[in-house]
């Protein structure tokens, strides 16, 4: 069986090492401190000119929750657009209602317009009140995999739902474990799922190069944050994850 990894990317530089580590596909995002937004126009441009390997792109205008106004959600669309027109492989989005559901109509309308692109249903899946029922929802709009933690902060947390999960999906649509996968779990995460795609940030990171720091202020105006420092990819870790597919 062909397994895939799929790297999730901060920055072009992280991409193309993690191209050259051996991923298979790239979500590429910003704002790793959001949990994923969209990047942007020149960011996606350049991965895919430079990239021989599938780029996926996330679009989500802000961190937070899913429910989006209506002015978000056109800019979500126009995202959409660009993203298509710049030649990604595809988009990466997510949808709930107030009450917790799968917003069908706004998904089936962002399926509708980024058409022919591959479309990944995001964690947004793991903030359902019923994932069981979703699939079934997400699989009539033509959604092509949805990435999932199994509704647990991490995959490892909630494998025994992501196995319910990949049962049920069947051949129809593909079930992508993520969050926290690396290659100390990968594993036992394909021996209890049974899934045949990963999704891993591989992360580290880098420290700055700069030789003066200004320790008085914080940018984002959040002490914890260590704003000299920048997410990247290990590409020590995803080898290593792609060894572990290849024997299992």
């Amino acid at each position: 069986m062909n397994r895939k990894i799929e790297i999730c990317c901060y920055s072009v530089e992280s991409a193309i090492n993690a191209e050259r580590s051996g991923a298979d596909r790239i979500e590429l995002c910003d704002n790793y401190l959001e949990g994923g937004t969209t990047p942007s126009y020149a960011t996606i441009q350049y991965s895919v000119e430079k990239l021989n390997i599938p780029v996926n792109v996330i679009v989500r205008p802000r961190g937070g929750d899913f429910l989006y106004s209506d002015i978000e959600y056109e800019i979500i669309k126009q995202d959409v657009l660009a993203a298509k027109k710049l030649n990604a492989n595809g988009i990466v989005i997510g949808f709930l209602t107030s009450s917790g559901e799968i917003d069908v109509e706004k998904t089936k309308e962002i399926v509708e317009l980024a058409k022919p692109l591959e479309i990944t249903f995001h964690r947004a899946f793991d903030m359902c009140k019923d994932p069981l029922k979703a699939i079934d929802q997400l699989k009539k709009i033509g959604i092509t995999k949805i990435l999932t933690s199994g509704a647990k902060n991490t995959a490892i947390e909630g494998v025994n739902l992501l196995a319910k999960l990949v049962k049920k999906a069947g051949n129809e649509i593909i079930i992508m474990p993520g969050s926290g996968v690396n290659e100390t779990n990968l594993s036992e995460l394909i021996q209890k799922t049974k899934a045949i795609e990963y999704h891993s940030s591989a992360k580290t990171f880098d420290n700055s190069k700069m030789n003066y720091f200004n320790h008085d202020i914080s940018m984002g105006g959040i002490d914890t944050v260590n704003e000299f420092s920048k997410i990247t990819v290990d590409p020590e870790k995803i080898k290593k994850m792609i060894e572990i597919l290849l024997i299992n």
